[in-house]
């Protein structure tokens, strides 16, 4: 007859049941997981009721979480963890694009769009024009490359945010491709900062402890080549109020941009004499090649 469970036996017991996982790595995640996860309700000395709290509190991250709002990415993003992943899997001394975290707002069906297009979807704001190219470490255009790109409009909300005002239309991001020399470019409308999503479960931890929960003004990039590794970037304005407080540490100095402001009766890149005040971005990306 086995000795009944102790507080400290239990976690050796439980990481037993993983010895049969046929995937190694499924094991170590279990077993490392498991760990910490009894070393930390052993450290805090976590109470029924705070346990009870915990598993309410994960019901309803999940409950909130649709395919246009994800709560627990918010969750991993306002703890630090999305951006611990990111530091701990970057590539080092490399002369590539840094890379930062994704954000709840990514879309997969997002449409496809030429080059130069307008991709507002008609939201109002000012007009922005940016012309990104993308090279490898050693300055050759990488052509074909797949670009996903996404914003806020200009009062810091994404379309998801705002079905009935847009009558469930995608807007403000596209799917665009590299040109013969790298190049991509598109028209928008400029964004603004604006606070993550507070009236959830992760907006309840942002008020308990007293944070802030805004990010400052940014442009979202998610790269795609043949040959070279992912690349997962925002670009941020170098003006922004925001821009050392940022809620989910996303924020990479090398990653500031200027969005320059230009008069009404100027020319914008694409050659359209503007009628109203307009703003340019131009930035070039480095990609990483896929080790062999």
């Amino acid at each position: 007859m086995t000795n009944d469970l102790t507080e400290t036996s239990i976690t050796e017991a439980v990481q037993r049941t993983f010895d049969g996982a046929d995937d190694e790595r499924v094991r170590e995640l279990f077993v490392r997981l498991v760990q910490h996860l009894h070393d930390f309700a052993r450290e805090v000395r976590l109470t029924g009721d705070e346990w009870f709290t915990a598993m309410e509190f994960l019901k309803r991250v999940g409950d909130i979480s649709t395919p246009a709002r994800q709560e627990f990415a918010l969750l991993s993003d306002i703890l630090g963890l999305s951006v611990l992943v990111d530091l701990i899997n970057r590539e080092r001394g490399t002369s590539t694009t840094e890379s930062t975290l994704l954000g709840p707002f990514y879309v997969a069906g997002r449409p496809t769009a030429q080059n130069g297009s307008d991709i507002s979807g008609g939201v109002a704001g000012v007009p922005l024009f940016f012309h990104g190219t993308v090279l490898d470490a050693d300055g050759i255009p990488v052509a074909g490359a797949r670009v996903d790109t996404w914003h806020s409009d200009g009062e810091g909300f994404y379309d998801v945010q705002m079905p009935e005002k847009l009558h469930g239309r995608l807007a403000m991001r596209a799917l665009l491709t590299t040109d013969d020399q790298g190049r991509f470019w598109y028209r928008s409308v400029a964004p603004r900062y604006y606070p993550v999503p507070t009236d959830g479960p992760c907006g309840e931890i942002l008020r308990a402890a007293n944070r802030s929960p805004m990010r400052p003004e940014h442009l979202h990039f998610w790269f795609h080549a043949e040959g070279f590794e992912p690349l997962i970037t925002m670009l941020f304005r170098s003006d922004d109020p925001y821009l050392e407080r940022d809620a989910v540490f996303g924020l990479r100095h090398s990653l500031v941009v200027d969005f320059v402001h230009h008069e009404a009766g100027g020319t914008a890149p694409d050659g359209t004499r503007m009628a109203e005040p307009f703003q340019t971005v131009e930035w070039t990306f480095a990609l990483a090649r896929k080790e062999n």
